[in-house]
């Protein structure tokens, strides 16, 4: 069970750490106007990390019975999705490196409710996110044949490292917050991100 729930702090920090166009967009808010606006919306993005990984986890709860005859070769394909999503990360962050910062919006997210219900609506549009987790789900042993407490402690551990790494961006202040999202700590974010999840997928090959 404790497995479980390291691998839903990996799976959460490696989706939560590349400093993107929403960590930029959580440190403008917390700069423009408060923490806790900025703190909202570090938990919408936490939220949708943390319902995404529940959609996988319980779901392949649920296929485990079907898919377990085919488990062996979708291991193989989880670690191949996972190795194109490390791939993507790192073409990604070399190419927004070489490329102008994004910048910075949400002039109109002045309260808590309103960041949290925009940033979660602008996550749980990115459809690698549920890719990501199902993959992670089907080449991880432990949680494509999980009961319902592996599972939730999956899902906890995904929320608890997502909501950590946002309200970090979003209490940062000024010196970590430009650190973070300057062009060489994007950089380095979105290589560490790029690692975490190439060597997920290689825990995905190793025999169970």
């Amino acid at each position: 069970m404790s497995g479980a729930f390291l691998a839903g702090l990996v799976a959460g920090y490696g989706v939560a750490i590349p400093v993107g166009a929403i960590a930029i967009l959580i440190l403008g808010l917390s700069a423009r106007t408060s923490f806790r606006v900025g703190a909202a919306a570090a938990l919408a993005v936490a939220t949708a990390d943390g319902l995404y990984a529940a959609v996988a986890a319980f779901g392949g709860a649920g296929l485990a019975g079907v898919v377990a005859p085919a488990a062996g070769p979708l291991r193989v394909v989880a670690a191949v999705v996972l190795l194109g999503l490390a791939a993507h990360g790192l073409w990604r962050t070399w190419t927004t490196h070489r490329a102008r910062p994004a910048p910075s919006a949400g002039g109109g997210l002045r309260t808590p409710a309103r960041a949290y219900a925009a940033v979660l609506g602008l996550t749980l549009l990115n459809p690698m996110t549920v890719l990501y987790f199902a993959a992670l789900v089907l080449g991880r042993r432990d949680t494509a044949d999980a009961n319902g407490l592996t599972a939730g402690l999956f899902v906890a551990g995904v929320f608890l490292a997502s909501a950590s790494w946002q309200l970090l961006i979003a209490g940062g202040g000024t010196m970590v917050g430009r650190a973070l999202t300057g062009p060489r700590g994007r950089l380095v974010t979105g290589l560490v991100s790029s690692a975490l999840i190439a060597a997920l997928a290689v825990v995905a090959l190793l025999p169970g």
